[in-house]
């Protein structure tokens, strides 16, 4: 679900130009040449593309950039915080995880009227949230073959992700209180309170029967430890070239956890673009029990089937939390009146609802 904006390209334009020329004292002739502000952008972060160009040391030098924004009202999220964003992305940098180029981080909110940091465009597909990739787009026009070898290198990323020494990157320190104990009990509490903010005065029932079931299901914390999870875990927020993931994005929900929480992620995302919207998965796609056998493989972790139960649950909670921020939001956009049901009764809920009447969540039409 996207969030609308108002920005001026043409205004954009001149600020980002002579923002880039004080970023460059060593630059002249700095120009913004093409700039797309979408008429929509993703959950969390206002997005602009941009080109710029300028010379330097007798050259012309050209870069395709992205901004990335800090929403400065109606946040999905309560502690949206581009500065960290920046900060965990350049901790991996160099790491097994392909991240953007970043370039340059402004917390200062004199130029775009809110922090935002500048990084490198990743050239390659991204499959669409909107229309939903499992119905148009180049998946769909793509082989079996090449769909299987774009989920595997998702999910190989995804397991990179995973396998980092985030300590010795020092992720602690920036995603962790000083007092916060990583594991499942904190993961609750934070998305429990994000649900009472999401939503104070609509109860979520599909949300709430999960909360119902996740507190009497709490496994136990991993033997291995817990990991760097990215959050947003699904193949939307991973860049493809040549049907191989060369650009993991989007790290606003990253946090240290059991990894399983991004695995379930995955997989009901997943399910949400397909079972949740009646669409029968593209042939090609692997099943839910070979992505969770991949994923054991290369992370050497544990996979006892009730936990990635519990964390697919899990999923469908923290999905059905925040579609009922955005239904708040987009009342308060004046696009979709709170007495429509969006926030109770949407293909998230519906499928969270599915998921905790099967005794099976992984079964998948996938070969």
């Amino acid at each position: 679900m996207p969030i609308p904006t108002q920005r001026d390209p043409a205004g954009t334009r001149r600020r980002l130009a002579a923002w880039l020329a004080r970023r460059l004292p060593d630059a002249r002739d700095v120009t913004v040449g093409d700039l797309e502000v979408p008429a929509t952008t993703g959950f969390s972060n206002e997005t602009v593309l941009f080109d710029a160009a300028w010379r330097q040391a007798g050259r012309t030098v050209t870069a395709r950039l992205v901004a990335r924004i800090q929403p400065r009202r109606h946040a999905v999220f309560p502690d949206l915080d581009v500065t960290r964003q920046y900060r965990v992305m350049a901790a991996l940098s160099g790491t097994g995880v392909p991240v953007p180029r970043l370039r340059w981080l402004e917390d200062d909110p004199g130029t775009l009227g809110a922090p935002f940091f500048v990084m490198d465009r990743i050239e390659g597909r991204i499959p669409s949230d909107n229309p939903p990739y499992s119905q148009e787009g180049f998946l769909v026009e793509a082989t079996p073959a090449q769909r299987a070898r774009l989920w595997w290198s998702g999910l190989d990323a995804l397991a990179a992700v995973h396998r980092l020494d985030w300590r010795a990157r020092g992720l602690d320190r920036l995603l962790l209180d000083a007092d916060t104990v990583p594991g499942v009990d904190a993961e609750l509490a934070r998305w429990r309170a994000y649900l009472d903010w999401a939503s104070p005065t609509t109860p979520v029932p599909a949300a709430e029967a999960a909360w119902d079931w996740l507190s009497a299901h709490r496994p136990p914390d991993p033997a291995e430890g817990p990991a760097l999870c990215w959050g947003d875990a699904r193949i939307s927020n991973q860049v493809f070239d040549d049907f191989r993931c060369v650009g993991v994005l989007d790290w606003e929900m990253a946090t240290i956890a059991d990894p399983l929480m991004d695995l379930g992620w995955w997989v009901f995302c997943d399910r949400h673009f397909t079972e949740a919207l009646g669409v029968t998965r593209l042939e090609g796609m692997p099943s839910y029990e070979d992505t969770v056998g991949r994923w054991a493989a290369a992370t050497g972790r544990r996979t006892d089937p009730e936990v990635v139960r519990f964390y697919e649950v899990f999923a469908g909670f923290r999905f059905a939390a925040i579609m009922a921020r955005l239904a708040h939001l987009l009342a308060d956009w004046e696009l979709l009146p709170m007495e429509a049901g969006f926030a109770t009764d949407n293909p998230v809920t519906r499928l969270l609802g599915a998921v905790l009447d099967g005794p099976e969540v992984r079964r998948s039409p996938g070969a």
